[in-house]
């Protein structure tokens, strides 16, 4: 089943590019491309797409406001940040809003593509670049506790690997087991933390120590 997706990007060239390259890649389509944020609240609601690559630097209304809006008109779709921005106040600003996932514009296509069947498979892919700054800001913050002692050494694995911003598939071929059993273990992980994303179990985990580091 092919993957449907839109693109909101003002830059001509890159916007272009993107769309040929999603629309060679096998399993892939782009139909819908926009210029700017209004543009896109105007189309994607009838269009449906599975996800959304969306920019943050639009003229007009931001990406991240883009992303709050087609939250409240179309909940179920899935928006990546596609962006140069790697500031923590443009990240959390794109997770509180809505955003599934948040990735530099000069990952290789390759890693793009991953993200996108990682965010459709339920995951909420980051660039490494990325993690690593939401892994410094979470840990300079004060514990906020939570449950990560229940969780099994395999689960503790699987998060820590989750919390470096890898994606299920580079989990599963890490740990040697399959796509299935990853998604198994992060839906456990999300159970017994009580969370429903990978952003509030990162907070968790890094809101103390970690038991494999005492």
């Amino acid at each position: 089943m092919s993957v449907r997706l839109a693109i909101v990007e003002d830059n001509a060239g890159f916007r272009e590019s993107l769309v040929r390259m999603l629309n060679d890649a096998p399993g892939f389509s782009c139909a819908q491309a926009y210029r700017t944020a209004e543009e896109a609240l105007r189309g994607i609601p009838n269009a449906s797409p599975d996800v959304v690559l969306m920019d943050i630097n639009l003229p007009g209304m931001s990406g991240v406001e883009c992303v709050r809006r087609l939250h409240a008109v179309v909940p179920p779709v899935r928006v990546i940040m596609l962006t140069v921005y790697e500031n923590t106040e443009n990240i959390y600003a794109a997770l509180k809003a809505g955003a599934s996932g948040y990735i530099l514009k000069r990952t290789s296509p390759a890693k793009l593509l991953e993200a996108i069947r990682d965010v459709v498979d339920g995951g909420a892919p980051m660039s490494s670049a990325i993690a690593r700054k939401v892994v410094l800001s979470f840990q300079a913050q004060p514990p906020v506790g939570g449950n990560v002692e229940n969780l099994s050494s395999r689960e503790q694995e699987v998060l820590d690997m989750l919390a470096k911003g890898y994606l299920y598939k580079e989990i599963s071929d890490q740990l040697d087991l399959g796509l299935g059993t990853i998604k198994t273990y992060v839906r456990r992980i999300y159970e017994k933390l009580h969370v429903q994303s990978r952003t509030e179990a990162v907070i968790k985990y890094l809101g103390q120590e970690n038991p494999k580091e005492r």
